[in-house]
């Protein structure tokens, strides 16, 4: 694994962890021990061949076969987390991608494995995948010397789909999944019989379509490098390189690699298998990937091809062994892609600022009556951005709009449910409160519903603080007295049109808190002027 190999004495008494990766083509797991550093030192890796893939894009659904065959190699992988003492739920996390997320019944799947095998088994969406991956990669991009200055592109061809980031000083820019992936293309062949002196071509425009839809949403500047990453990428730097087992990123000459890929894809599955001495299943998906990036890499015309070994679990262990460290960096990341589509929609950005740092005020003063998570902080960030971007569309009922652009809008680093949280936060920031006509709402869990509301009730009294767009409320300290939260203001003179808007929009605060917000002139400053 690409984290690091550190001897068991680095650091304070470590622990030991394990992450599961339910995958297309294979179940895997990594024991590790971690440090109190972050430090992570690799005990051992298992991996089973399981096609869940193969049924799942073929047919839409897991057999019956293919789910026993599954739970049973996680049985067997619960007795060797038993044998290594690991039993505490908090250190073990098992994911599964899209050969599961898009079986018809991937709740047979999982049902069953919680049964016989005790585990909860978290199904990411593509936005997650990227958002792992950024976490695994992170410290190498880091390393490299011109990142603040270079485009860097990463892609994933995976089983079922292509991952792609952008990473634009420092940044990420574009976070994005598309479909098309190794075992999808290789089903395809296999269902329309294409002889294999057709299979280069017919693979070269199913990969050029995807292109075409990468290179539509791509800024038009040079991408300086393509960083390619999975398990045919770690197959082709072996086949190709002599890397040191602690390279993190591998140069590759893009003609070096183009040929290879060419030459793996001119072989029949059987053939490769041979030649290459690698499992059935990965001869499947290993040309058809391999042939993605090099046309990838040719029509982005980038400069530098780097090969990197990081996997899925890379980034699971990453995330167990910082422990929230890295938190901050992250949501920098999700703020940022927020201000961008802020930018896209041309909002007024003092404002939304502003109101979005009195409501994270509001929402860390009142922890204890919200009792939120910090992820929820994370999507409040959001919706105070993006509030107001619905203007982009109309003024009238800018607040519906503000939920449709951001529901239909690709926010690195949030899930499908925080997307969705932050647009009914800020379609709430005015008029009506949330109501049972609401579809989007109305399809929340209740305790979702909760949250939309608790956040809906800050980010008002955060506007109506800045209704005239001014930011003049800058000093402000909150305090509380039976019944009420009081807001004490320093600095402004006449406190009217905020306490105008504050019976306007303070409804929903007062129905989930109990408490009537009231705002004072802070009089300890007024004292010190009249005393002067």
């Amino acid at each position: 694994m690409s984290a690091d190999r550190l001897p068991s004495s680095s650091g304070s008494t470590p622990h030991t962890v394990a992450v599961i990766d339910i995958g297309s083509s294979a179940v895997r797991m990594e024991i590790a021990e971690l440090h109190a550093s972050g430090q992570i030192r690799s005990l051992e890796a298992l991996q089973h061949p399981v096609h869940l893939g193969k049924d799942t894009f073929t047919t839409g659904k897991l057999s019956t076969e293919t789910i026993e065959e599954c739970v049973q190699v996680l049985k067997g992988y619960r007795r060797v987390l038993r044998d290594y003492g690991i039993d505490r739920e908090d250190h073990i996390r098992a994911v599964a991608t899209s050969s599961v997320r898009e079986a018809a019944n991937r709740e047979t799947l999982l049902n069953r494995i919680m049964v016989v095998a005790h585990l909860q088994v978290e199904v990411l969406e593509e936005a997650e995948v990227n958002r792992l991956t950024y976490v695994a990669i992170r410290e190498s991009l880091e390393k490299l010397g011109s990142l603040n200055e270079d485009e860097t592109l990463i892609v994933e061809v995976g089983a079922g789909s292509t991952e792609v980031l952008l990473v634009q000083e420092g940044h990420v820019t574009l976070s994005k999944a598309y479909r098309l992936g190794a075992l999808r293309m290789r089903e395809m062949l296999e269902v329309s019989r294409t002889p294999l002196s057709r299979v280069s071509s017919v693979l070269t425009k199913q990969v050029q379509r995807t292109i075409d839809q990468v290179q539509r949403t791509i800024p038009p500047e040079p991408v300086q490098r393509m960083i390619a990453i999975g398990g045919d990428v770690r197959f082709a730097v072996n086949e190709l390189m002599e890397p040191d087992d602690e390279q993190r990123l591998i140069s590759v000459p893009i003609k070096q690699f183009a040929q290879f890929a060419k030459e793996l894809v001119s072989c029949s599955v059987d053939e490769a298998v041979r030649r290459f001495r690698i499992p059935y299943q990965e001869a499947e998906t290993a040309g058809p990937a391999l042939l993605a990036y090099a046309r990838l890499a040719e029509s982005f015309q980038v400069r530098e091809l780097l090969m990197s070994r990081i996997t899925l679990r890379d980034g699971l262990l990453q995330e167990m062994a910082l422990r929230g460290a890295g938190a901050a960096r992250f949501q920098e990341q999700v703020v940022y892609s927020a201000l961008r589509l802020g930018h896209k929609y041309g909002f007024e950005e003092k404002h939304a600022q502003h109101v979005t740092e009195l409501a994270v005020k509001l929402f860390q003063a009142l922890q204890d009556e919200h009792e939120l998570e910090p992820r929820h902080e994370l999507i409040l960030r959001v919706a105070g951005l993006l509030h107001e971007i619905g203007g982009y569309v109309a003024s009238q009922s800018h607040h519906k709009h503000s939920q449709y652009l951001i529901m239909n809008s690709d926010l690195f680093g949030l899930s499908r449910r925080d997307t969705l949280l932050a647009a009914l936060v800020a379609r709430y920031h005015r008029r009506a409160t949330p109501k049972s006509t609401h579809p989007e709402y109305m399809s929340l869990p209740t305790v979702d519903k909760l949250v939309v509301s608790k956040l809906a009730a800050l980010l008002r009294v955060a506007d109506a603080l800045d209704q005239n767009h001014m930011q003049q409320v800058r000093r402000l300290k909150i305090g509380r007295e039976p019944g009420r939260l009081v807001l004490h203001i320093r600095g402004v003179e006449d406190l009217t049109l905020e306490r105008l808007a504050i019976r306007q929009k303070g409804n929903l605060f007062s129905e989930i808190f109990g408490m009537q917000v009231e705002l004072r002139r802070d009089t300890a400053q007024m004292g010190a002027r009249n005393a002067g």
